[in-house]
């Protein structure tokens, strides 16, 4: 299947933060619009999760995103779309988001399919701020979504069991701001978290269930894949 591809670079919006206080208070005002009290779209029920991802030409300061949609039920693309754009916002850790939700968007709305959750390969509340990509994307968008991570950022937890859906609490003090799930048995774990509109325990078995043969779910590794593919030929062209 090819991409929808994106043929004019996504600008940076009108009153896009500059400054890293202008984006910390941004990110103020919208983390008060994160849905906690829905559970999301049930495990298990027929399904469009869309996974999102960027990559960057540093070089360039260009960012490609990736939005690939799964059918949960069979796990095969159903679409996909990639975008350009250039980076929206200085690195600063803590507001990452704002470096690719512009990018990230503009791949989203390719999409004609429209999505039952969105899967992030980062953080939701499992964030300093409690106010990651995810919890982002959900707010503008209003789309249910989770983050999915590849390391604990600065939380702690104890090491789940060793088989394939065992967990652990993601911890910031007392508060469980994520979970460590394992996807495959004796490999490393995932860390879930709560982006906007679904609940933890959904999220886990989501994760769970888009992740039947890797450690990584599907909807991550389809759209790390695409957007490295269409990194790759943007440098090449």
């Amino acid at each position: 299947m090819s991409a929808a591809e994106q043929t004019e670079p996504v600008g940076v919006p009108p009153g896009w933060p500059t400054t890293e206080a202008e984006a910390a208070a941004l990110q103020d005002e919208l983390r008060g619009r994160v849905v906690l009290g829905e559970p999301g779209p049930p495990p298990g029920e027929p399904l469009v999760a869309v996974g999102v991802d960027v990559a960057y030409d540093d070089e360039r300061d260009v960012v490609v995103a990736a939005a690939v949609a799964l059918d949960t039920a069979t796990l095969q693309v159903v679409e996909e779309a990639t975008a350009v754009g250039r980076v929206a916002f200085p690195y600063v850790p803590g507001l990452l988001a704002f470096r690719e939700i512009p990018t990230v968007l503009a791949a989203l709305e390719r999409l004609r399919v429209t999505p039952g959750l969105v899967v992030c390969d980062g953080y939701g509340l499992a964030h300093p701020r409690r106010f990651g990509l995810a919890s982002h994307l959900g707010v503008v968008t209003g789309l249910p979504t989770i983050g999915v991570a590849k390391n604990p950022f600065t939380f702690r937890h104890e090491a789940p069991g060793p088989d394939r859906g065992d967990t652990s609490p993601l911890l910031d003090g007392d508060e469980e701001v994520g979970r460590a799930l394992r996807t495959r048995p004796g490999v490393k774990p995932v860390f879930v978290s709560v982006g906007h509109r679904t609940s933890l325990g959904n999220a886990t078995a989501h994760t769970l269930a888009l992740a039947p043969a890797y450690r990584l779910p599907e909807t991550t590794r389809a759209a790390d894949a695409l957007c490295r593919r269409a990194l790759k030929g943007l440098v090449a062209g």
